[in-house]
């Protein structure tokens, strides 16, 4: 029946059917829209960033230098200004920060059609090819290589990483763009060779400009070795575009002063860290990638394999050198997920069905406890949940709305229907195993953006907090923050707002107002500054978040400082 052929994959044609259309794009507006509207920025990277965008929309801040309370920050610029343009472009019709949010959230979805159509292209090549039966019945080159696209595209979805960093309004999301454009880039060479070339420039410059200046580097050096060494004349010739795009990005990060390494020692305690860091946020595409590594062990050096392979190293080896970082893991799972997409053609179905067993469990146990919490803290009910969550969030009040109730329940009904009909039929389908993870991912985001959204929000938010110091402080009023994180500078600019100088000299700003961080034990004991007096302390509603202590001037300045 099946050839000489030493290659591992056997796809019929009856498993080489597509995932319907209409069923994939579903599935990904469940996993991109949830989150994007009702919520503020939430604190860390996403607040900074928009504070960012927002400071330039507004003149506050210059667009070649960005600052936040009058102190430079990163050099993502292009990031930056995709947030301030949009703001601009759609207010006042539109919240600022949804505006922000909405150009990353077609970043995210460029980086979906961009993975599904490097998978695509990838598996075209000849030695990604199927065995070719004795007596036909084999699957078509376009067939098979649309059924494993669209494993892929699902293995990138059930990716753990990425379904919180995919959300944010950050620099990252950005970069992930610009990786899933150069994997494109690598993977068309054989078959679109202008386009091939110019998304190859264009991608490693998108990551210079966004933050990402040695990643830049690193994967222009991988694929300048893939194409030079590949076995196909067309890749070949990609080499010297690569090279050229690689010292191009390396003169934008020069010029916006990008440069910064970021490196930290590891030892033990930190590589059992990292260990346990690739478990969880590359599930569970890493066990497929390493099936896969396995399986197609002896073709290692063809294009299908080398141009992911080479992007996953470079993710792995980035995430090592700076300590753990997860946003240098995230700018692998594009890479991974397409080497995960080799997998799907070479599962035995009992591993496809201990996937289906493990996820349809895992999933619907999550989706449960969702729906148990969210009762709790509506209703009361069952009192231990209800009385974790007021400690864990205290002075949060209960929002009900109908529309994410319903959307919530539907939600859950399909995920039910998807279940019976990935048991039920379709079993011979090269994605089916991909099906139900990334199914189930999309299922408790969106619960979590629905049914929880109020309390994630006030948890995660710092709205709480600037309205404690709203109490003290009148919204518009210069505040003097000397050495101020920039998450807090953040929200008093954004959630004020404020007028912020966290600049070293603040302290002798003209500023009637200053603000200094203390530990949340010192909180009561403060004691003011010569010339200032204790006016209050704020603190958000977490008892281990840091108090924050308001002090006015004892004999207000005639003036405030230009800004």
């Amino acid at each position: 029946m099946a050839s000489s052929s030493p290659n591992p994959a056997l796809v019929t044609r009856r498993a080489a059917r597509r995932l319907p259309r209409w069923a994939l794009l579903m599935l990904a507006a469940a996993y991109l829209l949830p989150g994007v509207f009702g919520r503020d920025p939430w604190r860390n990277a996403d607040l900074v960033a928009y504070a960012h965008m927002a400071a330039i929309a507004e003149g506050r801040s210059g667009w070649l230098v960005p600052t936040l309370g009058g102190v430079a920050g990163d050099a993502a610029l292009l990031p930056n200004w995709l947030g301030a343009l949009a703001i601009r472009a759609l207010s006042p019709f539109v919240d600022p920060a949804v505006a922000a949010r909405l150009p990353f959230v077609l970043l995210l979805a460029g980086t979906f059609a961009l993975v599904w159509y490097a998978t695509y292209r990838l598996a075209r090549t000849e030695a990604a090819q199927p065995v070719a039966f004795a007596f036909g019945g084999e699957a078509a080159p376009v067939d098979y290589a649309r059924a494993v696209a669209d494993g892929g595209l699902l293995a990138l979805m059930a990716t753990l990483g990425l379904l919180q960093l995919g959300h944010e309004t950050t620099p990252e999301l950005m970069q992930l763009f610009g990786v899933s454009l150069y994997l494109w880039a690598l993977a068309s060479a054989p078959f679109r060779v202008g386009r091939a070339r110019a998304a190859g420039i264009a991608a490693l410059v998108i990551l210079a400009a966004s933050g990402a200046p040695s990643m830049a580097s690193a994967l222009g050096i991988a694929g300048i070795a893939v194409c030079a060494f590949s076995r196909v004349a067309g890749v070949r010739r990609l080499a010297p575009w690569i090279a050229a795009a690689t010292a191009l990005a390396g003169l934008v990060a020069s010029r916006i002063g990008a440069w910064q390494l970021r490196t930290e020692a590891l030892d033990g305690t930190v590589l059992l860290a990292i260990a346990r860091q690739w478990l969880w946020f590359l599930w569970p595409s890493w066990l497929l990638a390493l099936w896969t590594l396995w399986r197609w062990r002896d073709h290692l050096g063809h294009h299908h394999l080398t141009v992911p392979i080479s992007a996953v190293a470079v993710a792995l080896l980035s995430n090592l050198a700076m300590g753990g970082s997860d946003r240098a893991l995230l700018l692998g799972l594009p890479a991974l997920s397409v080497l995960a997409a080799f997998a799907l053609p070479t599962l035995k179905r009992s591993t496809s069905a201990a996937i289906d067993w493990f996820s349809m469990f895992f999933f619907t146990g999550c989706a449960l406890t969702i729906w148990v919490i969210y009762a709790a803290v509506q209703t009361g009910v069952p009192p231990r949940p209800a009385a974790n969550v007021q400690r864990l969030a205290p002075g949060f009040v209960a929002h009900f709305s109908l529309p994410e109730l319903l959307l919530a329940a539907a939600a859950s009904l399909a995920w039910i229907a998807l279940v019976r009909w990935r048991t039920g039929r379709h079993r011979e389908a090269v994605w089916k195993s991909m099906v139900l993870p990334a199914g189930g991912v999309a299922l408790c985001w969106l619960l979590l953006m629905t049914l929880w959204l109020p309390l994630l929000d006030y948890v995660r938010s710092s709205r709480a907090l600037v309205e404690r110091v709203a109490i003290h402080v009148a919204p518009g009023s210069c505040i003097a923050s000397p050495g101020l994180s920039p998450v807090l500078v953040a929200a008093l600019e954004t959630l004020g707002p404020y007028r912020v100088d966290a600049r070293a000299s603040a302290a002798s700003s003209a500023c009637d107002t200053r603000i200094e961080v203390m530990a949340a034990a010192a909180a009561s004991g403060a004691t003011a500054p010569p010339g200032w007096r204790l006016a209050g302390t704020a603190q958000g509603p977490r008892d281990r978040d840091d108090a924050l202590a308001i002090y006015h001037r004892v004999q207000p300045a005639a003036a405030t400082p230009a800004r």
